[in-house]
C-alpha cells in the first residue's frame, strides 16, 4: 500500500524530491509556454491592426463615395422667406426666389344643417337634457337670469329649464323652443341678463343664448346638431343614413373606398376611418354650422373626388353637393424669370429645374439662396483620412521598432520579425505618393494639392495648407479625379490595398489564422509533455512506496528480534 507520509519508514522526504524533479522535467514546457505567449501577444496586436486598418478603410471609403466631393451646402439670406437643402453635385450658384402667392390646400364643404333639429315639436317636456343632440353635451350646474340662480341637471326636460327659469325669475323671463328655427327663445317685458362668473352649466353657451340688451334672446343658430359618438342609425340626421341594408355601406373619396355599417359605426368611426386612409384628406365635423368638410392634405388647386357606391352616407351629409373651395399654387419666379408653379411650397428640382436643390417658401416675399461645395465636409473627411492614415503607420511602427532602455539593454518589438507588418507601412507610403495616370503632371499626386509626407517616416500631413484650401476652391473636380480613379486613384487603391490585407482571405487574418493553429498545437505538446511528467513522477512514487515498505518491514523484524533475544532499547 501507498504510505500517505513520505519517509514514515526510511525517514528520507522522497515526496518533495519526486516533485522537485517533475518541475526541473516541466522545463520544455515551460519554454513551450514562453512561445505560447509571444504567439498570442502577436495575434492580439494584429487584430488590433486589423482595427486599425477597418477604420482607415472606412476613412477611404468615404473618400471613394462619389457623393463625397459633391455634397453642398446651401445658405440664405432670409431663411423665414425662402430656405432649402442640395443634394449631392447639385448646381452651385446664387438663386433669388421671389415668392407672390402660397400654396394652400383645397377643401370640400358639405351643406350645412345635415343634423335634425333639438325636438320635432315645440312640445319639449319628454327633452331631457341629457338625450338632446346639443352641440355640446349639457352639464349639471347652475346658470344666472336676471340675477337670480337657476339649478341644471341633466336629468332635466327641457320645458322643466323654462319652468325653473320662470321661478327664478318670478314670471318675468318665460322660454319657449320652436322647432320650425331650432332654437331657443327667451322673452322679457325688460332687458334681459343672463349669467354670472359663478354659473357651473353650460347651458346659456350650449344653447347659444347671449344677452342683447333686449327683452327677446334667441339662440345664435339652429340648435340640433349630430351625435357624433353614437350609431349612425341614431346619430340625429336629418336625412337617415342607409349602408345597403346589409351593414356593407361604402363610398370613395379620391378613389379610395370608405367602408361603413350604420349600426356599429358613429360619425366619429367614419371621421377617423378617413383620416386614417389613403384618400390624403383631413374629415371634420363643424357643430357650429353643422357640416361635414373635407380638406385635402396636399397643399395646391387639387379637387377632391367623392362617390357614394353603397348607400347614401356622402348624400346624407352633403357631401356630394359640398361646395368646393379650391386651394391655391405656389407662385414664384427664379432670377427674374418667368412666373413658375408648385402645389406645394416645397419646390423639388424636379419642379424648378435646379438640379439637386430643394427650397421651402414660407411666406411671402424675396430670399436668396447661395448653393456652393461644402468645404468644410470635404476638408473634415480627407483631414480624417490623414489622421487615421498616421495611426496606422504609428502602430505599425511601434509594434516593430526596437527600444532600448537606460542600462543600454535593447528590446525588439513584438512584430520587429514580421516582413508582412513592415511590408504594410511600405506600401501604404507607396500608394499615396504614387502618380494618377489619367491627370496631367500639373496635378497628378497629393504633393499638388499641399499633402506629402515628411521626409522622415510615413506619415502624411499637410505641408501646404494654402495649396491645399485653393485646390478645392478652384479645381475641386480634379481633386476627386485624384481620389476616385477607377483605375489609379488614391483612395481606390488604398481601399483595394486594405481589403487585401484584412478582408475575409487578407493576409492579417491567414496570419492570425497561422498562429492559432502554433497555439494551438503548443497545447497539444505541453499535455503530450505533461503526461511523461505525470508517469515518471507515479513511476517514482511507486518505487518510493515499495522501498518503505520494504523499510518497514524490516524495522518490525527488528523489533521482534530484540525483544525476542533481548537487545537493548
Amino acid at each position: 500500500m501507498e504510505f500517505a507520509l513520505s519517509g514514515l519508514a526510511s525517514g528520507f522526504d522522497w515526496r518533495s524530491m519526486v516533485d522537485q524533479l517533475s518541475e526541473v522535467e516541466r522545463a520544455p514546457q515551460r519554454r513551450l509556454q514562453l512561445e505560447q505567449f509571444d504567439l498570442r501577444e502577436r495575434s492580439s496586436i494584429y487584430n488590433s491592426l486589423t482595427t486599425e486598418m477597418t477604420v482607415l478603410q472606412g476613412r477611404v471609403e468615404a473618400l471613394t463615395d462619389e457623393d463625397f466631393f459633391g455634397s453642398r451646402t446651401v445658405t440664405a439670406t432670409d431663411s423665414d422667406t425662402i430656405s432649402g437643402e442640395s443634394g449631392p453635385n447639385g448646381a452651385i450658384g446664387t438663386y433669388e426666389i421671389n415668392v407672390t402667392q402660397m400654396a394652400s390646400g383645397s377643401s370640400l364643404a358639405g351643406s350645412a344643417d345635415v343634423a335634425s333639429p333639438l325636438n320635432a315639436t315645440a312640445d319639449v317636456s319628454a327633452l331631457t337634457l341629457s338625450s338632446a343632440a346639443f352641440p355640446t353635451p349639457i352639464t349639471a350646474g347652475t346658470i344666472t337670469v336676471n340675477g337670480a340662480q337657476v339649478s341644471i341637471s341633466t336629468s332635466d326636460s327641457l320645458q322643466d329649464v323654462f319652468d325653473n327659469i320662470s321661478t327664478a325669475t318670478s314670471g318675468a323671463v318665460t322660454g319657449s323652443y320652436s322647432a320650425g328655427t331650432d332654437r331657443i327663445s327667451l322673452t322679457s317685458a325688460s332687458e334681459i341678463v343672463l349669467g354670472s362668473a359663478t354659473d357651473s352649466s353650460n347651458f346659456l353657451e350650449s344653447a347659444r343664448l347671449f344677452n342683447n340688451g333686449t327683452g327677446s334672446i334667441s339662440s345664435g343658430s339652429d340648435l340640433g346638431s349630430v351625435r357624433q359618438s353614437s350609431t349612425l342609425d341614431d346619430g340625429n340626421f336629418a336625412t337617415a343614413i342607409s349602408d345597403g341594408g346589409a351593414g356593407s355601406g361604402e363610398f370613395t373619396i379620391n378613389g379610395v373606398s370608405i367602408a361603413f355599417n350604420t349600426a356599429d359605426d358613429s360619425l366619429e368611426n367614419i371621421i377617423s376611418r378617413i383620416n386614417s386612409s389613403e384618400a390624403g384628406v383631413a374629415a371634420s365635423y363643424d357643430s357650429v354650422n353643422d357640416r361635414i368638410s373635407l380638406t385635402n392634405k396636399e397643399t395646391g388647386d387639387l379637387g377632391i373626388g367623392v362617390a357614394d357606391v353603397t348607400g347614401n352616407f356622402l348624400a346624407a351629409v352633403g357631401l356630394d353637393t359640398g361646395t368646393l373651395s379650391r386651394g391655391d399654387n405656389l407662385l414664384y419666379t427664379v432670377n427674374g424669370g418667368g412666373a413658375q408653379a408648385s402645389f406645394s411650397n416645397t419646390v423639388t428640382s424636379t419642379s424648378s429645374g435646379i438640379t439637386g436643390l430643394t427650397f421651402t417658401a414660407g411666406q411671402l416675399g424675396t430670399g436668396t439662396l447661395t448653393v456652393s461645395s461644402d468645404r468644410e465636409k470635404i476638408e473634415q473627411g480627407i483631414n480624417g483620412f490623414i489622421s487615421q492614415f498616421n495611426k496606422v503607420q504609428a502602430f505599425i511602427d511601434t509594434n516593430t521598432a526596437s527600444s532600448t532602455d537606460a542600462a543600454g539593454k535593447v528590446t525588439a518589438g513584438p512584430l520587429q520579425s514580421e516582413q508582412e507588418v513592415e511590408d504594410i507601412a511600405s506600401d501604404l507610403r507607396s500608394i499615396i505618393v504614387g502618380e494618377v495616370g489619367s491627370l496631367s503632371a500639373v496635378l497628378n499626386r497629393l504633393s499638388d494639392i499641399g499633402i506629402d509626407t515628411n521626409g522622415f517616416d510615413n506619415n502624411l500631413e499637410i505641408t501646404d495648407s494654402e495649396l491645399f484650401e485653393e485646390s478645392l476652391i478652384n479645381d475641386l473636380s480634379r481633386v476627386q479625379v485624384l481620389f476616385q480613379d477607377p483605375t489609379d486613384g488614391i483612395a481606390v487603391l488604398l481601399d483595394s490595398f486594405i481589403e487585401s490585407q484584412i478582408g475575409d482571405e487578407g493576409i492579417i487574418p491567414n496570419k492570425v489564422d497561422l498562429l492559432s493553429e502554433q497555439d494551438a498545437g503548443i497545447d497539444v505538446q505541453i499535455e503530450q509533455l505533461e503526461r511523461v511528467v505525470q508517469s515518471n513522477k507515479e513511476r517514482l512514487i511507486s518505487s518510493f512506496v515499495s522501498m518503505e515498505t520494504a523499510q518497514s518491514q524490516i524495522n518490525n523484524q527488528l523489533q521482534f528480534l530484540q525483544q525476542r533475544f533481548g537487545g537493548g532499547q
